[in-house]
């Protein structure tokens, strides 16, 4: 069997060159970083398996992809850039890889609770243009974070807010235990959190899960954190309700629409600090991650 790397980009191409074994499946490395739908059937055709990153894949042009029979996507978010169950039905297999970023992610969750908190975004725009802003920040000791859905990266953060004397409350759809962390019922989670960080996988259950409904028991003030996924918030209802001063700040790494087009509504509000859906990029993680793709690729090959 022969696959493809669809969309490496340079970065992630000199990362699957340092972890690929000389028996590994054969893989070819498309080093473009964008791939475009109407791309995809003379990208795909000679290919029985494809490394995805980030790339769409509408089931009207992946049904005249004949030969592919696998998509290994790189993370857990397929459902965000195609429909499984629809390519299943087309024969094709979508594999999702779990666990590889989970510390990464959860660093940069903190990371931009810290930020949020002392409005470092704002500073920092404010002092490249000559100015002089001070903001009086959150002081985050003593507070609570509230991990919406609770998965091994909201285990990373519990760990980390609870070390630097933060108070940990969960809320999950199945019950679970950890250390440190109390489980409670959605409403308390959201009454009581100084910090909401959101840690659900997106599916048709979850897709706009805080709502405007929801939103409105956070409270006010809150600091809203999302590594998830864009879609599980309500971005219509969140940009109100930071309009409103029902959320105090909004940091977020995930968005509807990738990348977040100029002028966006959120990239004019000071409430709100962006990054680019970065928080799985580390080396460490990276590499665990593609290593794990080509774990799939042996077995789907019959390598090993």
């Amino acid at each position: 069997m022969q696959g493809l790397f669809i969309d490496a980009g340079d970065e992630l191409a000199d990362v699957f060159d340092k972890v690929k074994l000389a028996d590994d499946p054969p893989v070819a490395v498309n080093r473009q970083e964008l791939v475009t739908a109407p791309e995809l059937p003379g990208l795909l055709g000679g290919y029985d398996f494809v490394l995805n990153d980030h790339s769409h894949m509408p089931t009207d042009m992946m049904r005249q992809c004949k030969r592919l029979k696998h998509v290994i996507f790189l993370g857990t978010g397929a459902r965000s850039y195609m429909s499984p169950e629809e390519l299943a039905e087309l024969g094709i297999t979508v594999h999702i890889i779990k666990g590889y970023g989970d510390i990464a992610v959860a660093e940069h969750a903190i990371a931009l609770m810290w930020a949020a908190a002392r409005g470092l975004a704002l500073m920092d725009r404010g002092v490249r243009a000559g100015g002089w802003p001070r903001t009086e920040g959150m002081q985050l000791t003593g507070k609570t974070i509230g991990l919406l859905g609770f998965g091994g990266i909201a285990g990373e953060v519990a760990r980390i807010a609870g070390g630097s004397g933060m108070r940990v409350l969960a809320w999950n759809r199945t019950p679970k235990t950890a250390p440190g962390v109390a489980f409670v019922d959605l409403d308390t989670l959201l009454a009581e959190s100084h910090v909401l960080s959101v840690h659900l996988l997106l599916n048709d259950e979850t897709r706009g899960f805080l709502g405007a409904d929801r939103l409105a028991k956070l409270r006010p003030g809150v600091i809203l954190v999302n590594t998830a996924r864009g879609a599980v918030v309500d971005e219509a209802a969140m940009i109100a309700a930071l309009r409103e001063g029902r959320i105090g700040h909004a940091a977020l790494d995930v968005f509807n629409e990738e990348p977040l087009p100029a002028g966006h509504p959120l990239t004019m509000l000071d409430s709100v600090t962006l990054s680019a859906h970065s928080a799985f990029r580390t080396p460490e993680a990276s590499e665990t991650l593609l290593r794990r793709a080509l774990d799939i690729a042996r077995r789907v090959s019959g390598v090993g």
